[in-house]
């Protein structure tokens, strides 16, 4: 496992968000977290970042890591797409991605392959984009650099169906070079890409095995995600 999680727990606002979840993700592969609205996605990605105070254990690659800055983390290769893109709205693309760089050679060359649009934009500032140009500049400014694992979170919110396509597409090239955790509400992607699945319920873990069984039991999917498992989960 590149990544383990033991008993983490997370209060926020008074509110215990994580009720001592644990699971691992494989070296290899999309592990998908899954849940219905408001079940802590979002916030174990944070917790695992460092950006939220949290207790129990997180391992990356057998390291002990709860606790250390969130700098100190990406920059040891933990790789994060936020899940509102969260681009810099009145810089260019090339300058939104000028300020990703964490590696003495960044990898333009896979960047540009992946996606070409954004070197031919690179001159536009990224606030003018639509909203899947802007998601190609958030995947564009982790895969700039090495890392051990990416943290993406709901990368198809909001898209059309089309650009859906294309960012899954994306994402199924980046998880042959490099293990993915997967927040994704869209089950028609998860079916997709993910090989494992976590499933998440009143901030405990409810469920996991693959992502096969998980979404091949039609009675299951809708118990553990109030959706069949051929919709998109809202």
């Amino acid at each position: 496992m590149i990544l383990r999680l033991h008993d983490l727990s997370v209060r926020l606002g008074g509110s215990h968000i994580l009720q001592g979840v644990s699971f691992g993700v494989p070296e290899t592969g999309v592990t998908a977290l899954l849940g219905r609205n408001g079940v802590g996605k979002t916030t174990t990605l944070r917790a695992i970042l460092g950006e939220v105070p949290a207790a129990g254990t997180v391992e990356l690659g057998g390291e002990p890591v709860l606790g250390r800055p969130t700098h100190r983390l990406v920059r040891s290769g933990l790789g994060y797409v936020p899940e509102d893109r969260c681009v810099f709205a009145g810089l260019t693309v090339a300058e939104n991605l000028r300020l990703a760089e964490r590696d003495p050679d960044p990898d333009y060359d896979t960047v540009h392959t992946l996606f070409p649009e954004l070197r031919d934009r690179a001159g536009q500032r990224a606030g003018t984009l639509s909203g899947g140009q802007q998601q190609m500049v958030a995947l564009a400014r982790v895969l700039l650099n090495r890392n051990r694992l990416l943290l993406v979170d709901e990368p198809t919110k909001g898209l059309a169906p089309a650009v859906v396509s294309s960012v899954a597409a994306v994402l199924e090239r980046v998880a042959e070079r490099v293990p993915v955790l997967l927040v994704e509400q869209n089950l028609a992607v998860v079916r997709r890409l993910a090989r494992d699945a976590v499933v998440l319920a009143a901030g405990r873990v409810a469920w996991r095995g693959t992502a096969a069984d998980l979404l091949g039991d039609a009675g299951r999917t809708r118990a553990l995600l109030g959706v069949g498992s051929t919709a998109r989960s809202h």
